[in-house]
């Protein structure tokens, strides 16, 4: 039987056939989420809420490790606080959900379901900032948010999804560029250190940057299949909607001054991220730092006479890895086959798995085979936690490595229009990856790139040689590179 036939038996679609069909292949046979009965509606199941789960625990804690404080505003917007920021309410116009009806009755004024909390929040803040010893004020929100998506995908874009939404007020400009700097920091580490992923980490371009914001910045990582995929983003407000809300404080001279404020946020969209950064033809490749189970450990026991050997053994095992704080599941169930149980654990990614018989427990070894690479070894049960500790940490930094070079290796210089042309004159489904060339154009430009080629500036990347060279456009002399590259 071939290999091609053989996975197509798991139910997976090859990424090499159809990459967005082995996407939501994976989604679902990996249990992670499921469509809901409204059209963009997801709902997430427990193992994909539990990958989730690790997600906020980790963000959560570094949050609170830079003084910001959890707080939770209403999902029930006015329709006029939005219209107080103009480019605001246009940037979101096409996504909302309003509510013209309650109780029965039509409303007064209708209400829009929470696309993103600035107009909310900020109208808070200005009851709450009256001097500068009531700032910095750092929130930080955990919500749900909708959308209303016209091409939705799961994880990726859903009508409704989850995410947090950091709001910050400062007393100085400075203070605020400092904090989106800082938070932008703290997504990258995130991304790099648990996720595994390498993004590019820059400035989104005027028409690319959030409706309200004075500056965006981003991580952009590349999928699998070479796109890019937005996957965390910090805002510099300056003073727009601290002069929409009337965010006034008295300074120290008594002078009545506008706050400068930040917002900053991440999604289940980092799921999406996660999955099609690793995984491959059998399923989910999870990092150890965020996985539901970073080991599976399958005891091999085919009647009671061998239960009665394992047992005792597997329980000490529990024992050595439980108190490593190792996130384990032990898979006992007797109704199905060992292989079975060995490729539907393959489906969900789980980083190690561990199997133990009787014939191992006479010769004082286990099995360990790792997801990322297949490899497969009979170890002693001697120091299996340090050993188990130690692969894990192998995995996670062999994960992030080969994200890495990926990324490199389909990255090009682009040093003419002409050449950008022939990067992305594949079908319009596929990807060469990213593009890196001299851009000193503008909105209209972009415009004419994205019909052309359905391709969009990513970001100027933050690490920049300075060199001079010509944009591929215009002709004219800069310094700065952008990213474009075809995209979610």
């Amino acid at each position: 039987m071939s290999k091609q036939v053989k996975d197509k038996k798991l139910g997976v679609t090859l990424q090499s056939e159809d990459y967005s069909k082995w996407y939501i292949d994976v989604v679902e046979k990996a249990e992670l989420a499921d469509y809901g009965p409204i059209k963009g509606t997801m709902v997430i199941r427990p193992y994909g809420y539990a990958l989730w789960e690790n997600i906020q625990k980790v963000l959560d804690k570094k949050f609170k490790e830079t003084n910001h404080e959890n707080a939770y505003f209403p999902m029930f917007i006015p329709m006029s606080y939005l219209q107080k920021e103009a480019e605001h309410v246009e940037g979101f116009a096409p996504e909302l959900a309003v509510v013209t009806h309650a109780g029965g009755k039509e409303l007064q004024e209708p209400m829009v379901v929470r696309p993103t909390s600035e107009t909310i929040i900020n109208s808070m803040f200005s009851k709450w900032v009256k001097s500068h010893r009531d700032l910095p004020l750092l929130i930080n929100q955990w919500a749900n948010v909708v959308r209303w998506e016209m091409r939705p995908r799961l994880f990726l874009r859903t009508t409704e999804f989850l995410w947090q939404e950091g709001h910050t007020a400062h007393a100085t400009q400075k203070e605020a560029e400092e904090e989106t700097q800082k938070m932008l920091d703290v997504y990258i580490n995130f991304a790099n250190d648990y996720a595994a992923i390498s993004p590019i980490a820059g400035q989104k371009s005027e028409s690319e940057k959030f409706a309200g914001a004075v500056k965006t910045f981003t991580i952009e990582a590349m999928m699998k299949d070479k796109k890019a995929l937005q996957s965390a983003t910090s805002h510099f407000l300056g003073q727009n909607f601290a002069k929409a809300f009337d965010i006034k404080f008295q300074g120290s001279d008594n002078k009545l001054e506008y706050a400068w404020q930040t917002s900053w946020g991440l999604s289940t969209r980092m799921i999406g991220a996660i999955i099609m950064s690793h995984g491959d033809d059998k399923g989910l490749v999870l990092p150890p730092e965020l996985a539901p189970y970073q080991v599976v450990i399958i005891p091999i026991m085919r009647n009671p006479e061998q239960a009665s050997i394992v047992a005792p053994v597997l329980e000490e095992i529990k024992k050595e890895l439980l108190s490593a704080n190792i996130r384990i599941k032990i898979d006992d169930r007797d109704n199905i086959s060992a292989g079975f149980k060995y490729n539907e654990w393959e489906m969900k990614g789980v980083p190690l798995r561990l199997e133990i018989g009787p014939k191992d427990v006479e010769n004082n070894q286990v099995v360990l085979a790792r997801r990322d690479n297949f490899e497969k070894n009979t170890v002693s049960r001697d120091g299996i936690k340090e050993r188990i500790v130690n692969l894990l940490s192998e995995i996670q930094n062999t994960l992030l490595e080969k994200n890495k070079r990926f990324r490199e290796e389909n990255t090009k210089n682009i040093n003419s229009y002409d050449e950008l042309k022939e990067f992305f004159s594949q079908t319009e489904e596929k990807s060469p990856g990213f593009a890196l060339c001299y851009w000193n154009g503008n909105s209209e430009d972009e415009k004419k790139l994205k019909e052309e080629f359905k391709i969009t500036n990513r970001c100027f990347p933050l690490e920049q040689s300075n060199e001079e060279g010509v944009c591929i456009l215009t002709g004219t002399k800069t310094s700065r590179k952008a990213i474009f590259a075809k995209s979610y």
